[in-house]
């Protein structure tokens, strides 16, 4: 019986090694795109943030050529 044991534990060891260092590897790739996700929403985020800027601004400059626009409209209708 200890002759048959002895093969089949030392078979099951080596698959569990295997299937360890499998398991580092993928753990290893999940880091690595984990990692790049991060760095990737980072992005997106500042985008977004200077997107709103610009959307802010614009809304500014829009804003104020319609008073302009609103002031020369008044003053006409005044004349």
């Amino acid at each position: 019986m200890l002759e048959n044991t002895l093969p089949q534990l030392e078979q099951l060891i080596e698959d569990i090694i295997k299937k360890n260092n499998q398991l580092k590897s993928q753990v290893a790739e999940l880091e690595q795109q984990k990692s790049a996700l991060i760095d990737e929403n980072e992005i997106l985020q500042l985008e977004a943030l200077d997107g709103e800027e610009k959307q802010k601004q614009t809304n500014t400059v829009l804003t104020s050529l319609l008073g302009k626009l609103q002031s020369v409209e008044d003053s006409a209708e005044v004349n």
